[in-house]
C-alpha cells in the first residue's frame, strides 16, 4: 500500500533474515510464535529487538496487522551480492 520495498534475498525460504521488521507489540504479541528456523535467522539480523521477526513469516491479511505500521531497521545483513551464485561443495 505504502509501496516500500522489503529486500527478501532468499525469497521466503528461511534462508536469511533480509526482511527482518520490528513490530509492534501489540501486533508482536497477537502473532504465532516464530518457529526454530525464523528464530535462528533472527539472530543473524541487523538491530534485533524483543518484537523482530521476519516478515516472509508474517501473514498480511486482515487482522493484527491491517493498518499497522513496521519499522525497517536501517540496515540489513545479506551474505550473497547481487549476480552472486554459490560454488559446487
Amino acid at each position: 500500500a505504502n509501496d516500500v520495498e522489503l529486500e527478501g534475498a532468499c525469497e521466503g525460504s528461511l534462508a536469511c533474515s533480509t526482511c527482518h521488521v520490528v513490530l509492534p507489540e501489540a501486533v508482536f504479541a497477537s502473532l504465532p510464535e516464530a518457529c526454530d528456523d525464523e528464530n535462528d535467522m533472527l539472530d543473524l539480523a541487523y538491530g534485533l529487538t524483543e518484537t523482530s521477526r521476519l516478515g516472509c513469516q508474517v501473514s498480511c491479511a486482515k487482522g493484527p496487522l491491517d493498518g499497522c505500521e513496521v519499522v525497517i531497521p536501517s540496515a540489513s545483513r545479506n551474505f550473497a551480492v547481487d549476480g552472486f551464485k554459490p560454488k559446487p561443495h
